[in-house]
């Protein structure tokens, strides 16, 4: 299977002043072609400043692909694309060695792994073994061939997608492989009148595959996303809610319904998704209403349901939500 890598030129615009303002305007920006998915949006600037990775999941046709490759031309980052299938294999990502007939050595042909901004569609659909082959790049930001590491580009994002409703001919990533994802934002069916307006602009001309025929330009880079990582690395935490974030991933391991609660990974990427959301809303410090914003889709994703839990219609979030609500929230 040969990987899909877009090649749609987009003109270069002028950068907002700022990172963070540069980053803000992603989100307005990708409005043009995505209509009613901003908290989607911001899943991905969250992850892409906490260095980290993000799973879409949605029913086909809610634009999750769109979405992401949308993202990528407003940053004017590189991007490739990945269709998951069950035939694909590990090198097919990650690169592998090829003979040279002219030098009778064997040399590294990079995968398409090897860019900014990965779009693996349909993640669920390969093996164990493919799915497997992105740990390394997700984890270590490299890829080891013959024992050898090569360095990813920065910044690097994977952003994987997945259909919650057909499971026929699928491959549920394994709880260790959903630890790796930062972040899971569930992109939902659009109200009646975002939908009105995606088939106005439709019936208007918008091709989805020409997203600079649509209006979209770059405003960002790459440099602005490493700028803002690095600012959010200055965002000040009280102890307070260091404390309220602790307690709400202790709160999960003790609830009767689950049989797998938050580890520390988890606390901590709560704590990093806290901190980029205050940065990007222009504040150098973290309040509990911050880490209430993001511990569903930084934290549910990392829970287990008791299979009689499960029998009962029990969810995940409504599980989640009782466990925040049992802790106190700090003045």
């Amino acid at each position: 299977m040969t990987p899909e890598t877009p090649t749609t030129a987009y003109a270069t615009a002028t950068a907002p002043s700022s990172p963070r303002d540069a980053l803000t305007a992603v989100r307005a920006e990708v409005a043009k072609s995505v209509v009613g998915q901003d908290s989607a949006v911001a899943g991905i600037l969250i992850a892409l400043l906490c260095r980290g990775h993000i799973l879409l999941e949605g029913v086909p046709g809610v634009a999750k692909t769109l979405l992401v490759r949308s993202v990528a031309a407003a940053l004017q980052v590189e991007t490739k694309r990945v269709q998951f299938t069950p035939d694909l294999m590990p090198g097919d990502v990650t690169g592998s060695l090829i003979y040279d007939n002219a030098t009778s050595e064997f040399t590294f042909r990079p995968g398409p792994v090897f860019t900014n901004l990965l779009l693996a569609d349909e993640i669920n659909r390969t093996p164990p073994k493919t799915q497997a082959s992105l740990l390394e790049a997700m984890e270590e930001r490299q890829v080891s061939v013959d024992g050898v590491p090569r360095p990813l580009p920065e910044p690097f994002l994977v952003a994987a997608t997945q259909n919650p409703v057909e499971y026929e001919g699928t491959y549920p990533l394994p709880e260790a492989q959903l630890d790796r994802f930062l972040l899971k934002v569930t992109l939902p069916l659009p109200p009646r009148d975002d939908e009105i307006t995606v088939l106005a602009r439709h019936a208007a001309g918008f091709n989805p595959r020409d997203l600079a025929g649509a209006g979209l330009r770059p405003v960002a880079s790459g440099a602005d996303a490493l700028a803002g990582a690095e600012a959010v690395h200055r965002v000040a935490v009280a102890p307070q809610v260091l404390a309220y974030i602790v307690d709400i991933a202790r709160a999960t391991r003790v609830s009767p319904s689950l049989s797998l609660g938050v580890s520390p990974r988890g606390a901590t990427a709560l704590l990093s998704t806290s901190r980029a959301w205050a940065w990007l809303s222009g504040r150098d410090f973290v309040t509990p209403d911050d880490v209430k914003a993001l511990a569903q889709s930084t934290l549910a994703h990392r829970l287990t349901l008791r299979p009689e839990a499960e029998l009962e219609g029990v969810s995940v979030s409504a599980v989640l939500d009782a466990a925040i609500n049992s802790v106190p929230v700090p003045r």
